[in-house]
């Protein structure tokens, strides 16, 4: 049984319920549980031709979904990171000392063989236990 765990979570997906779920079946009594989203920034050359009401507005309705996705959770707390997904969940894993994390994976496409996935970076420098969901 775990004592932080942390269940990355992508707006994109619905894995969250189940996701979610497990993170329950897997943590110790009085643990926490902490879903995390992370926001990956506009790229450079792109956000030059965005005002920054928009970027900040895209933002803010993320925090909305994140938020909307654990409002029936009251054991969960949810948490929007800004930065490159796999780096993001590993990094703040380490800070929080957290010692289980939950990540989705979807069959790979070739890119993600050459480039690697969100998961497949989590699972390779998570500073603590992995479960990955398919």
């Amino acid at each position: 049984m775990y004592r932080k765990i942390i269940v990355g979570l992508s707006l994109e997906h619905g894995i969250s319920e189940s996701a979610l779920e497990v993170a329950r079946a897997l943590r110790a009594d009085g643990g926490e549980i902490i879903a995390l989203h992370a926001y990956e920034p506009v790229q450079g050359s792109v956000r030059a031709y965005l005002d920054e009401e928009v970027v900040e507005g895209a933002y803010k309705r993320a925090q909305a979904q994140l938020a909307e996705r654990v409002a029936g959770a009251p054991d969960v707390t949810p948490v929007m990171l800004r930065g490159h997904s796999g780096r993001a969940i590993t990094d703040y894993a380490e800070k929080q000392g957290a010692d289980c994390i939950i990540v989705g994976s979807h069959k790979p496409g070739l890119s993600d063989f050459l480039l690697g996935s969100t998961a497949a970076r989590v699972v390779r420098h998570a500073p603590c236990a992995v479960h990955v969901l398919r």
